[in-house]
């Protein structure tokens, strides 16, 4: 598990003492959140980077709960943690963490996530895992409320009943945010994606890695590459996910496999190349759509400004569209530079660039908003 870090892009909330969001501190925020018939919660891996971003948005959205677990390693176990105004001790995650709990919020990684996952399954827990564990099992729905809620249909509070819910890849939601107003209104036959994935996509260590290693180059000093193995700082490379025998890369074959999912639609052409690039915490994407219906820009820019969790930055006079520092620390995601692919006839492609909270979107509100649909 990551362990926290004080980096300045991560948020003042992704701190071992967690505060509320400052326009919701007082005795009403708490009073709206901790009730006696509200589900009992777990945060799984509650000392990383998402985790305490977990507990953030547990917080700015004001999601009630009768009681909470701080659950980590046996290394973070011990350590205090002050959240909405009350003090807790993080504990070791054993098999028995999850006795009367529940919903669990899972980022822990993925070998974590099989090992315990099932467990608190067992034990009746609703189960929202952050990891790659479960997303393509066939039995368990891999989610964005925003696109595909009728996926969780049966999954229920208070049947004694526990489940696996998947939260997708942080680089599919961001994606597939902008892309799927636009899939419903002409649908998507063909989707090339490239990403510029920020440092916070491989955790709190990357992000500090990515900070030192700048100053060390300015200082002319040989760069610390302990997390990517190679100079991040001024510099972009593949994403550092493994390399498949297709010459695609997990994180791409993640694209492709989860979009095909998530639209329940197994003939849609997805393709995908995956970029690191030094950012801190919010992925950039350039989406080229192919489409079997007609639509032109206008058209596309207007269905984008109503959808749900959706902002346009499309300002062609000035030059200005989103970017990755805009939307950090940020719920929506953000999207601009809409225009005809003119490389296709008439108005069956678009072009989109998409900017997003990798930590917040891209994990931690996308499963809390999972979490609040079992409510």
């Amino acid at each position: 598990m990551a362990a926290v870090t004080h980096h300045p892009f991560l948020s003042s909330k992704l701190r071992l003492t967690t505060k509320p969001n400052p326009s919701r501190i007082g005795p009403t925020a708490v009073r709206m959140s901790l009730q006696e018939t509200a589900p009992s919660l777990a945060v799984v891996g509650v000392t990383g980077a998402v985790g305490q971003e977990f507990l953030s948005v547990l917080s700015d959205r004001d999601f009630p709960f009768r009681s909470i677990k701080m659950l980590a390693s046996k290394r973070s176990s011990g350590k205090r943690l002050t959240f909405q105004g009350r003090d807790y001790t993080v504990e070791e995650l054993t098999a028995d963490s999850f006795d009367g709990v529940d919903i669990a919020l899972f980022s822990a990684g993925g070998s974590i996530s099989k090992e315990f996952g099932p467990v608190a399954v067992e034990r009746g827990t609703i189960v929202v895992d952050n990891s790659s564990a479960f997303r393509m099992e066939e039995k368990v729905p891999l989610v964005i409320p925003e696109v595909n809620p009728e996926a969780m249909d049966g999954i229920k509070l208070g049947t004694g009943k526990g489940a696996l819910i998947a939260n997708p890849n942080c680089s599919t939601i961001i994606c597939l945010m902008a892309a799927t107003p636009l899939h419903r209104r002409a649908k998507v036959q063909r989707m090339v994606v490239s990403t510029y994935q920020a440092a916070s996509g491989a955790g709190a260590a990357a992000m500090e890695e990515l900070e030192l290693q700048t100053r060390e180059v300015l200082e002319g000093k040989s760069p610390t590459c302990q997390i990517f193995k190679q100079q991040y700082a001024f510099n972009l490379f593949s994403h550092n996910a493994p390399v498949l025998s297709n010459g695609y890369n997990e994180e791409e074959m993640k694209l492709v496999k989860e979009t095909r999912k998530i639209w329940n639609d197994k003939n849609v052409k997805v393709t995908a190349t995956c970029i690191r690039v030094p950012v801190m915490r919010a992925h950039a994407e350039s989406v080229n759509l192919q489409f079997e219906n007609p639509l032109d820009e206008d058209t596309a820019r207007n269905i984008l400004k109503n959808a749900p969790g959706v902002v346009v930055i499309d300002d062609r006079a000035s030059n200005l569209f989103p970017t990755p520092l805009e939307v950090s620390n940020k719920d929506d995601v953000a999207v601009g530079r809409i225009r005809r692919d003119v490389s296709q006839e008439g108005n069956h492609g678009l072009e989109i660039f998409v900017c997003g909270d990798q930590i917040r979107k891209g994990a931690a509100l996308n499963a809390v908003q999972i979490a609040e649909m079992l409510l």
